[in-house]
């Protein structure tokens, strides 16, 4: 078994490629900026993220069809160096909800949010002090 993606069901297609393809930078595996899908990539790495419309799956999975409510998702992502990444992204319009801060001795981490609310962490993994 292999994971090939992790998918968010969005209403605002739209917004949200434009969210992962130029604010956060990852790479689009298409240019489908209208949908109904993409996988978004980073530079290095074999994990991805892919947009669905949710419209479209609610027409294979009728419950899908509601209102999404609460946060369903957290999509985390690595960086080397968190602060350039985030003033980077800061230029770009994202806006942090909080951090750059540690979290653990190990890692620091920022928060934000995409067009559709899914909570985005961006890690920066520390090497163990001692």
């Amino acid at each position: 078994m292999e994971l090939a993606q992790v998918r968010l069901l969005v209403s605002d297609f739209a917004a949200c490629y434009r969210f992962y393809a130029e604010t956060l930078g990852l790479k689009p595996q298409s240019g489908a900026t209208e949908g109904p899908y993409e996988k978004f990539s980073p530079a290095t790495g074999s994990a991805g993220i892919a947009l669905q419309d949710r419209a479209m799956m609610a027409e294979v999975l009728g419950e899908l069809g509601d209102t999404a409510t609460g946060h369903r998702s957290l999509v985390v992502l690595r960086v080397d160096d968190l602060d350039t990444y985030c003033e980077q992204i800061t230029g770009r319009g994202a806006i942090l909800l909080q951090g750059p801060a540690p979290m653990t001795d190990r890692m620091r981490v920022a928060h934000l949010k995409d067009p559709e609310g899914n909570l985005v962490e961006l890690q920066e993994w520390l090497l163990l002090r001692g």
